[in-house]
């Protein structure tokens, strides 16, 4: 059997599809499953277990006739027996159709006319659930399992080297995300929280526990970030993982995780690692599983993420 799943979004939409991806293979251990994602996004396959083959495709670029029938093409020569889509638009469905996939699964909605199994979409629910939901659309009513990874072997060995260099020792650290994608930027998504009140934060987690190494996670749009935080607070820690099953295994030596709405924080969440994370506009409820307590989510009262006062992340923390 072969599956095909078509994924849009970025790198946490991906990791919240994982379970879903998990679940297909648990229930057709033999079949082959293939997704096709957006480029910014092919990273995060590195550590899923369950995807044979990463097709790529902007969903949101200008295609034109060409791409449509370029990917009708990849499409039609795997000959796949499901097709499954994350997405709403009525054009994939046609697309599936088109392909010749006897089975196509997706949310019910006015417009889901070529959809043969479509399924019940309920966004009031953590997005990992509701991705799960798809697959009622097969019959298959098992729970949604818990956000996972698997991180490659040579990628802890990174992670062991890189504690090495920055002089982590065997205490442990608390490692911060506090970085925004530049795509969330562009669509004015609040994910940004001060570097003064991250400041707050730091000086209080140096003051309490001066000997816990604070390590600050430097991505390839974070550069201002870092810089700005490093500024009289030359005990500070930064790594730069280079993929994300680097970032994955960093993230998964740490004690704590205090990050934004944001890939790494999913991440964290998938590799057990207890975490505290900001939100703004986003809802928390929706993007932190609320059966686990070692995540929590502070939740801006009215929608600006930098109205969270430190003292309130402070609180989480040595609950925590």
């Amino acid at each position: 059997m072969r599956i095909l799943a078509l994924i849009p979004g970025g790198i946490g939409d991906q990791i919240l599809f994982f379970p879903t991806l998990e679940t297909l293979k648990d229930k057709y251990p033999q079949s082959i499953i293939d997704v096709i994602v957006e480029p910014r996004s092919k990273g995060a396959y590195k550590i899923c277990p369950w995807a044979h083959e990463v097709l790529l495709f902007g969903y949101k670029d200008r295609n034109g006739p060409a791409d449509y029938l370029n990917l009708l093409g990849i499409i039609r020569d795997r000959e796949y027996d499901i097709g499954i889509s994350l997405g709403t638009s009525p054009a994939v469905g046609f697309l599936l159709w088109l392909g010749g996939i006897a089975t196509r699964v997706g949310y019910q909605s006015d417009k889901s006319w070529f959809m043969t199994n479509p399924s019940a979409l309920n966004r009031d629910q953590y997005a990992a659930y509701m991705y799960h939901d798809l697959l009622k659309g097969l019959n298959i009513h098992t729970p949604t399992p818990p956000l996972k990874v698997v991180v490659p072997k040579e990628d802890i060995n990174w992670a062991r080297q890189e504690g090495n260099r920055l002089g982590l020792g065997d205490r442990g650290y608390i490692i911060i995300h506090g970085g925004s994608s530049q795509l969330a930027q562009k669509k004015g998504i609040d994910k940004i929280y001060s570097v003064k009140k991250w400041q707050v934060v730091i000086d209080d987690l140096r003051q309490k526990q001066p000997d816990l190494p604070v390590v600050l996670i430097q991505g390839p749009e974070d550069g201002n970030f870092v810089k700005q935080l490093l500024e009289n607070r030359s005990y500070l820690k930064v790594t730069s993982p280079p993929d994300l099953g680097k970032l994955a295994a960093m993230i998964a030596g740490a004690n704590l995780m205090l990050c934004t709405d944001s890939g790494p924080m999913h991440i964290s969440v998938a590799v057990g690692t207890p975490t505290i994370a900001l939100f703004g506009p986003t809802q928390s409820s929706k993007l932190l599983p609320s059966d686990q307590d070692r995540f929590i989510g502070i939740q801006s009262p009215n929608g600006i993420i930098g109205d969270i006062q430190p003292e309130n992340i402070l609180k989480e923390i040595w609950r925590v």
